[in-house]
């Protein structure tokens, strides 16, 4: 067992483990700790507590010391001197004629580097904008692109749900989303339904996936025939969640649809064929550029 604490660097940033040595530490307290890019201020989330070794990454970094009310000055000239640079950074990328977005400036509390983050179209050369900020400021300067999903993070709004945006309240990390789980989950695959404020494929998606891919694999494919109390019949439609399935079956001259328990009928032939709908016929353009934002996305998430 280690002792640990954890910590968050943003209001919605990952938790990172610590060790205190030791120090005891409240949540909502603030520390200094050590990284690999330097001393930084940093909220408890996680106050002192033991956790087993092979659930962390080691060797831990270890917390400085209780943040000074000092430190917590300096914390707050920083997010100052933040607002400035955000400022001056847009006027330099309208005199350098860049076609990207300005999202966010981060001063390093040990004043060893200032971070840009910004969001574009694929690429942007900005070796004249370095530059020209390095002189201003004296001190490193890295810019970082990022996906519009951290954007809309920082920007903050509601979702069709009615509720506080995922990312800007609890979600402090973005996991790959993808077509294939509207379709798994039977969600409309109007483009428009399923993409959230950012214009990518929601979050919320993913939450339940795992729960999808468990219960898929006791049901059938569409198209199955199957056995049924009633008869032998086709698979017409299935209720995922419920673990129910719709069957097809003859009566006469006519089919009927009745619902059965997956733990009812035995699977006589099995097919495998992709399903299209017509909706998704529909939107396949749209829903083809949706998945190839995902993937430039996750390129860009990648190379930082």
């Amino acid at each position: 067992m280690k002792r640990i604490i954890g910590v968050r660097f943003k209001r919605l940033g990952k938790i990172y483990f610590f060790d205190p040595k030791w120090l005891e530490v409240k949540k909502g307290e603030n520390v200094i700790v050590d990284t690999t890019q330097g001393e930084e201020i940093a909220e408890v989330v996680v106050p002192n507590r033991m956790i087993e070794e092979e659930k962390i990454v080691s060797p831990l970094k270890k917390v400085l010391r209780l943040a000074s009310p000092r430190d917590l000055k300096h914390a707050e000239e920083c997010r100052k001197k933040e607002k400035e640079a955000f400022d001056l950074c847009n006027k330099k990328i309208k005199e350098h004629n860049l076609n990207m977005t300005l999202t966010d400036v981060e001063y390093k509390f040990d004043n060893s580097k200032i971070l840009f983050y910004f969001t574009a179209d694929g690429r942007i050369d900005f070796r004249d904008l370095v530059k020209d900020l390095a002189s201003i400021y004296k001190t490193r300067i890295e810019l970082r692109q990022i996906g519009v999903r951290d954007e809309v993070k920082r920007i903050g709004g509601n979702g069709v749900c009615g509720r506080e945006l995922c990312c800007c309240s609890f979600l402090s990390d973005f996991e790959t989303v993808s077509i294939k789980m509207a379709k798994e989950q039977n969600i409309s695959l109007n483009p428009s339904k399923i993409s959230g404020n950012c214009g990518r494929l929601m979050c919320c998606l993913k939450y339940e996936q795992n729960v999808y891919e468990e219960k898929l694999k006791k049901m059938p494919n569409l198209g199955a025939i199957v056995k049924t109390p009633d008869g032998k019949g086709e698979v017409d439609g299935l209720e995922t969640l419920k673990e129910m399935v719709k069957v097809k079956i003859k009566d006469g001259e006519i089919f009927k649809i009745k619902k059965y328990e997956v733990k009812d009928i035995t699977v006589l032939k099995d097919v495998i064929r992709e399903e299209t709908d017509n909706e998704e016929k529909e939107f396949q353009q749209e829903l083809k550029e949706l998945e190839k934002l995902e993937r430039e996305d996750s390129e860009i998430k990648n190379s930082n």
